[in-house]
């Protein structure tokens, strides 16, 4: 995508950890905050890292090319470490361990009701947060967490409850290669250790959200279903939704988990470059109804001669409209 696009980067203050107490938690939640040096009334992302094999990946120290993106480019970006994090070790005898869905879930909303502390703690921040504009995003088990927050629902597989831990006060969302539908869409190894994940419903997640999938992540050890599972979130949730499938895309979206990971099987910064500004372009549009990055970046993609992905969306269910390759239809997209 033309770089003469896009808008140009500012300059980042990037500050962590950050500790905010949290007495019923087995430690306290530490955050990495970061946003542009100047301006004000800045959107939030609350930004969930996924958990693969490195040691330092799944904490607040994860997802840099994004987290640097969003933040050069007008937004505040609050990641923290949660408890399925390496980083911390704790023993497998935990409860909720090894993957605390739940409490993946309530630290973002733990961050919600105490943005002044936070505020308070980064003094250059102080006063500039815009609290009506808040979105989430997340990264592979980090795309599961901020799905539940968006609205999706499972049973919890203890007592056999529906669990709902929407969060109102998110306005948009973002998944990328995000956890696909339950039942006989998983393997019997997920089924058997994992079992919160046999039954994701997306039937009620409304909130406005884009898929990021890529059209080669299998993730065989998760899924029988191929990469379409990682669509599910799309095609499975009404209200407004949209979908950009990555050409050649595996689960790593070309390095969006941090700069020169090993664990990377498609490196790609090119790709990584489509996927940090089409989010971005999308949550400025959402958030900002009316903004025509969204649109103006979608189009741009669908007009490269080779393009590196394609974007869909729809209004509900049974709405999508999907072109040839490279193309979209903008026209559903109304305000």
């Amino acid at each position: 995508m033309s770089a003469s696009t896009r808008p140009s980067p500012a300059p980042v203050l990037s500050v962590g950890p950050v500790t905010l107490s949290a007495p019923d938690r087995p430690v306290d939640l530490q955050l990495r905050v970061s946003a542009p040096l100047t301006g004000d009334d800045l959107p939030a992302v609350l930004l969930s890292h996924g958990q693969g094999y490195a040691n330092h990946l799944s904490s607040l120290n994860g997802n840099a090319p994004l987290a640097h993106h969003w933040a050069a480019h007008g937004f505040a970006v609050v990641q923290p470490t949660h408890l399925s994090s390496r980083s911390l070790t704790l023993d497998p005898d935990t409860p909720g361990a090894p993957l605390f869905w739940r409490s993946r879930a309530e630290d973002m909303s733990l961050i919600l009701d105490r943005l002044d502390e936070i505020e308070a703690a980064v003094p250059q921040l102080a006063g500039r947060l815009d609290r009506d504009r808040v979105a989430v995003a997340g990264h592979s088990m980090g795309g599961h967490t901020a799905s539940l927050l968006l609205g999706a629902r499972l049973t919890d597989p203890d007592d056999g409850t529906e669990v709902d831990l929407t969060e109102p006060r998110i306005r948009a969302g973002v998944l990328l290669a995000s956890v696909g539908r339950g039942g006989n869409a998983l393997t019997p190894f997920v089924t058997e250790n994992w079992p919160f994940l046999a039954t994701t419903d997306f039937s009620k997640m409304t909130t406005p959200t884009l898929v990021v999938a890529g059209d080669r992540d299998d993730s065989a050890h998760l899924t029988v279903a191929g990469p379409d599972w990682h669509a599910d979130p799309y095609t499975l949730s009404p209200g407004r939704k949209s979908l950009l499938t990555l050409f050649g895309g595996e689960h790593g979206l070309g390095g969006v988990s941090g700069y020169d990971v090993a664990e990377t099987t498609d490196e790609s910064p090119e790709r990584v470059s489509v996927v940090q500004h089409l989010t971005w372009a999308y949550l400025r549009s959402e958030l900002y109804p009316g903004d025509p990055a969204w649109q103006s970046a979608s189009e741009t993609l669908a007009a490269e001669p080779e393009p590196l992905g394609r974007v869909e969306s729809k209004e509900g269910h049974g709405s999508a409209r999907e072109g040839a390759r490279g193309r979209i239809d903008m026209r559903s997209r109304t305000r």
